[in-house]
């Protein structure tokens, strides 16, 4: 097998598990907003998909969860969903490539178990891409809404404003990566292809020279 083949494995199933896992991470931060006031300089507000919290300089946060998905604002519970979306659909590209990489059962060599590695990392990479997607989306579109209320001209100055939170970043960073393993997984199977295609040649070409007439064996005999 060559290296450049499995790197390609082994980095795409790399890059989808470290998203997943950054992936998660952002769903569950309450650090999606944050506001501090020079009213209050002794405390800062945090807001996340779950919950908004109130940290304090001592270092005592106090949480309060959301009553109601129906009642939040139209971007947190878009985000919500997506991000949600997006764990689900990351996880499942994981259970779909890990069996479909070449050091998972490599003892078998037939085409047709090449096939269905294949078939597995094909699926693995296209819920890979789709898991990006639906990471990026939703925070993308919070930090949009976020810069033009911070900028808008409409609301006096003295009025505090919301600004990026640590889960943002790490929700961009868990689209990106999960992009990329998509990407990967997708590149490792045109690589797998070929390799299937040349197998099965071989063993047709060995089935086609293994058969003989009886006439010819008969002649060794």
């Amino acid at each position: 097998m060559e290296p450049g083949f499995c790197a390609l494995e082994l980095l795409g199933v790399f890059f989808s598990l470290c998203a997943c896992l950054c992936s998660l991470l952002s769903t569950m931060m309450t650090r999606w907003l944050t506001l501090s006031t020079e009213l209050l300089p002794s405390e800062s507000f945090e807001l996340g998909l779950w919950m908004t919290c109130v940290v304090q300089e001592l270092g005592v946060t106090e949480c309060r969860p959301y009553d109601s998905l129906l009642g939040l604002p139209p971007d947190i519970r878009l985000a919500r969903i997506m991000m949600c979306t997006s764990v689900a659909a990351g996880l499942s590209a994981l259970v779909f490539a890990v069996p479909g990489i070449n050091l998972v059962n490599s003892c078998k060599k037939r085409a047709d178990s090449i096939e269905a590695k294949r078939t597995l990392k094909i699926f693995g990479g296209i819920l890979s891409l789709s898991s990006g997607v639906l990471g990026i989306v939703p925070v993308s579109y919070v930090a949009h809404l976020t810069v033009l209320r911070f900028f808008d001209e409409s609301v006096p100055s003295v009025v505090p404003r919301w600004e990026f939170g640590d889960a943002l970043f790490l929700g961009w960073t868990a689209g990106c990566l999960q992009v990329v393993a998509g990407l990967l997984l997708i590149t490792s199977c045109f690589f797998l292809q070929d390799k299937t295609r040349g197998l099965q040649q071989s063993i047709h070409m060995e089935r086609v020279n293994g058969t003989r007439s009886p006439r010819n064996r008969t002649e060794y005999v």
